[in-house]
């Protein structure tokens, strides 16, 4: 501006210093949103330089295990073969080949640790250090080892019944220790299930396959499945009884030796030294979730699903997982910097019974590392809706619980302190935000009400949204907020709402005040609005529930164009900006979609819409089938990640197997069919 050759004419003129002023808030803006770009490169760049590292850690790895056995190689592969690629070749003497697909979620191994293990007749491991980790107190301990108390009277039980003395075995699976700086820092997870015991009889092995195949597949299962995962497993063996007694959460589960299996003691080896790592995740929780998917800078979409955070990238098909949380993830907001994310999480039970508490975790989009821990012994039940602030550049979040007060609860999350706190209302809530540019204003709503809390200090002080001659919703679902500062709220109505704020005359001696009212109403949708997104471009996006709408509207908010979602991928529950004039959609169905105005809907992510119960791996093809309460039956390819078919049945699955031919699989019904 200083250049211009009019710059002394323009500047007498009051409307011109407007434009003048308005063009370097713009140009402001425009840097700001260059940084931030700039910023994701940068974090793309460092992920890409620590997968190339971890390219070159595997096959170092993989150069100084071929002198290891084919037999102990090949069942140990098997077992993850549930999102690995691989050419396989039946047992008849041939040797097996199994080529790992590396992914994102493999991230950058900045060491691998292998405990101790020593037999007779071998060597014993050395176990290597971490030096250079970060957090030390995230190791895993392994579990203690079985009493002599405890198999003693295993022994008494079996002789008390007239049988010989029998011999009991009771193995604990040690939990593996983070290795990873894109692993989770949270020292209650990281803690995957071990294979079971290498057997040599092929019928014996592919039962323990199957059972490992479970174990790995349950990460990304229904609500349940989340805590299974991470729990450690006890084992009984009775050679007499013919059974291995398995012991999860305290629960006893019986699982049968084949009968060509004579002796157990006769094929029972060590533990093999692989251990399980999540690679890939089946689905996404939108049925009962709302505003949970969001597309990063470097291109992945997040999402949640049980307890894992999925960061997926569609275009190089990879996946990369938080694994932080010990129970379901319920809620996710993203930070103005698009890098660190919170996640709330509901209450829940660890292995021994104790209770879990809900709690918030901020972490690293890049590195997957845990930032901070909020709320521990403050929320009640779980979290609800969170979100960040951003007059101040997301020093600040505000999280809003399950208990019966809905509890309204500010923190400075960097300093892990508790700013203030307020009861909200004994109604439901459905969202929290910052307003973006008043920062001491903060909005909630839920069931028939919309309020606007004034921040001060330690204290929040509520004023209600009246509604006055307009028609009072049953339940507002979603805010977004204009460039001028202007208040959108979505309600079960099919109803926009715009709230501006008016100057009012307050009590002598205090001044005017700012008070949010209703200046205009649109009807958006038939059914209820659930969803506003905000374009980059000052465009609004809008979702909508019965009516399966997502309308485009212009900065008058007038209507533009408008696409329908297809039935079969359930109502709308999130919406969000993608890249160019793309946007993503989550839905009801537990669908994530990609779309555009002109193209229609691109299927990323699919799975079952409820407790998933039955699960078979093929028996020499890189397929899985599962089914499910939904009444569902799906077969999945394990190497591209992708759904085969589906298949609607009459009622509820609870188990499938594969004949071993593999062509033919039987499924068991909830009434016994």
């Amino acid at each position: 501006f200083p250049f211009q050759t009019d710059d002394s004419i323009s500047a007498a003129s009051t409307s011109d210093v407007q434009d003048r002023l308005s063009a370097l808030e713009l140009r402001v803006q425009q840097q700001e949103d260059e940084i931030t770009v700039l910023k994701a490169a940068l974090a793309d760049v460092l992920r890409r330089l620590a997968i190339s590292e971890d390219h070159v850690a595997s096959v170092r790895k993989s150069a100084t295990s071929k002198s290891q056995p084919s037999l102990r190689e090949a069942i140990s592969m098997s077992c993850i073969t549930n999102g690995s690629t691989g050419s396989r070749k039946t047992s008849h003497g041939s040797s097996l080949s199994i080529a790992r697909k590396e992914t994102l979620s493999s991230a950058a191994k900045s060491g691998t640790e292998k405990k101790k293990e020593k037999a007779p007749g071998q060597k014993e491991k050395k176990e290597e250090s971490h030096p250079n980790d970060p957090n030390p107190q995230t190791q895993a301990s392994p579990s203690p080892q079985p009493s002599s108390q405890t198999l003693q009277t295993h022994r008494q039980t079996q002789e008390s019944k007239g049988s010989a003395p029998a011999k009991s075995i009771k193995q604990h699976f040690p939990a593996e220790k983070p290795h990873s700086a894109w692993e989770s820092s949270d020292d209650s997870q990281n803690k995957p299930l071990r294979a079971a015991p290498k057997l040599i009889s092929p019928a014996v092995k592919h039962r323990y396959l199957h059972l490992c195949a479970f174990i790995t597949v349950s990460f990304s299962c229904a609500n349940f499945s989340c805590k299974l995962a991470t729990q450690l497993i006890d084992i009984f063996v009775s050679t007499e009884g013919e059974y291995i007694k398995m012991f999860m959460r305290g629960r006893p589960i019986t699982m049968f030796i084949p009968s060509d299996v004579e002796n157990y003691d006769d094929i029972r080896t060590e533990l093999p030294p692989e251990k399980l790592k999540l690679e890939w995740v089946y689905g996404y929780r939108g049925r009962d979730c709302r505003a949970n998917v969001y597309l990063l800078p470097t291109g992945e979409i997040v999402y949640f699903i049980a307890s894992v955070v999925v960061l997926f990238n569609y275009d190089e098909r990879t996946q990369r997982h938080y694994l932080g949380h010990t129970d379901c993830v319920k809620c996710l907001a993203v930070h103005p910097d698009k890098i660190k994310i919170a996640t709330g999480q509901l209450a829940g039970v660890d292995k021994d019974g104790r209770p879990l508490q809900p709690h918030v975790r901020v972490w690293d989009s890049v590195s997957l590392t845990t930032l901070q821990v909020i709320g521990l012994r403050t929320f009640e039940r779980g979290v609800g809706c969170l979100d960040f602030s951003k007059a101040d550049s997301g020093t600040h979040l505000c999280v809003i619980d399950d208990s019966n007060e809905h509890m309204l609860t500010v923190w400075d999350w960097q300093k892990k302190s508790k700013v203030a706190e307020i009861k909200t209302t004994n109604e439901v809530v459905l969202a929290v935000e910052f307003h973006p540019t008043d920062a001491n204003t903060i909005i909630t709503c839920g069931k028939s009400h919309i309020f606007f809390w004034t921040w001060s200090g330690n204290s929040l002080a509520r004023k209600q949204g009246i509604f006055g001659k307009y028609e009072k919703p049953k339940f507002v679902q979603c805010l977004a907020f204009l460039g001028n500062g202007d208040v959108l709220t979505g309600d079960s109505g099919g109803i926009i709402l715009i709230w501006s704020k008016t100057t009012v005359e307050s009590t002598p001696g205090k001044g005017p005040k700012g008070v949010y009212q209703i200046s205009r109403q649109i009807k958006a949708h038939d059914g209820s609005v659930f969803t506003l997104c905000q374009l980059r471009n000052g465009m609004l996006l809008t979702g909508g529930g019965k009516d399966r709408k997502i309308i485009l509207w212009d900065h008058d908010l007038n209507p533009e164009r408008e696409i329908e979602v297809p039935d079969q991928y359930g109502t709308i529950r999130a919406v969000a900006e993608g890249k160019a004039d793309q946007f993503l959609v989550g839905t009801s169905r537990n669908f994530v979609l990609r779309a555009t105005f002109n193209d229609g809907f691109l299927v990323e992510v699919q799975g079952h819409t409820d407790e998933l119960w039955g699960l078979a791996s093929h028996p020499f093809k890189d397929l899985f089938l599962t089914c499910a309460k939904d009444r569902q039956v799906c077969l999945w390819n394990s190497v591209d990640h992708t759904l085969e078919w589906t298949r609607l049945l009459d009622e509820p699955g609870h188990c499938a197997d594969f004949h071993p031919s593999g062509t033919v699989v039987a499924i068991g019904t909830h009434s016994g069919r």
